[in-house]
């Protein structure tokens, strides 16, 4: 866990530099060239840069090992981080539709230029990648904080696209008034990204069920030995998860094979979903007929 916790935090590290890079062309072509959908949508992947900083610092607290105080570690401050980037979103999203409105009372015309389209299109090639680079490790890692900020880069993708046609259309003619109401679409990008990742993240704070209960019964209806399975429970996410449940068994089956089925039971759990899930079995006897 701790080795993965490294790893996410060098992937952040790299996709923070990329963002601040990608944030500062976009604001500085849209100051240019006075494009409010340009500039909106920079001060979007500054937020993301925003996001990564936030992200490592979560990462640090929630790499900490288990502690007194804190006896089943102290994994859920990624899921804070995460809650954390939701509602950045979401003021960001806000100052955006109000400078919006400003230019829809107050309209300019933004100059196209050949470079802002190449800049614009550099940076969408940059954020593709980022994105698909950071979905891919967090599902790899089981990471919050990876899955959640790649969520947050993917939405630059529609809205860079977004951007891109908007100055296409005004360099063709098109009345200026496009340029705010693109900037209220980014916003609508934004705050549903910060959503997403509100409720994904906020299921697990409040231990909503972590994974399909039916999917764990078919694993532990496999054992033979098992004549029912209830009472599954779930919290926590696939990177920290936790599970309970009861099995009920033959009352004749003696105590050292229910305590290896216990532990095989365990294993299987924690092969179909993470090696480090906590599973904990509760073993009852069988009080139906039970076939010869």
């Amino acid at each position: 866990m701790e080795n993965n916790y490294k790893k996410v935090q060098g992937i952040l590290l790299v996709i923070l530099l990329a963002n601040l890079i990608v944030a500062g062309l976009k604001i500085f072509i849209g100051s240019l060239i006075k494009s409010a959908s340009m500039t909106a949508d920079g001060f979007h992947s500054l937020s993301d840069g925003s996001s990564n900083i936030v992200g490592l610092i979560g990462i640090h607290f929630a790499s900490k090992p288990e502690d007194e105080s804190h006896p089943y570690g102290h994994n859920k401050f990624e899921t804070l981080a995460a809650l954390f980037i939701s509602f950045m979103l979401f003021l960001a999203s806000g100052k955006i539709i109000l400078g919006a409105f400003e230019r829809i009372n107050n309209p300019i015309i933004p100059e196209v230029t050949i470079e802002s389209l190449l800049v614009l299109i550099f940076t969408l090639i940059v954020n593709i990648v980022v994105s698909l680079v950071e979905y891919r490790k967090g599902k790899e890692l089981n990471s919050q904080i990876l899955i959640s900020d790649s969520m947050h880069t993917r939405s630059d993708i529609y809205i860079s696209l977004g951007v891109l046609a908007t100055l296409i259309g005004i360099k063709l003619g098109l009345p200026p008034i496009i340029d705010p109401m693109v900037s209220l679409v980014v916003a609508g990008f934004i705050i549903h990204a910060g959503y997403e990742i509100f409720r994904e993240n906020s299921d697990v704070l409040v231990d909503g069920a972590a994974v399909d209960s039916d999917v764990i019964k078919t694993i532990v209806k496999n054992f033979e030995e098992v004549m029912d399975v209830h009472k599954i429970r779930s919290r926590g996410s696939i990177s920290n998860l936790h599970i309970d449940l009861h099995i009920e068994v033959d009352p004749k089956l003696d105590v050292e094979r229910s305590h290896e089925l216990v532990h095989d039971i365990e294993d299987a759990i924690r092969e179909n979903f993470n090696k480090n899930s906590h599973v904990i079995v509760h073993v009852e006897p069988y009080e139906g007929k039970i076939e010869e």
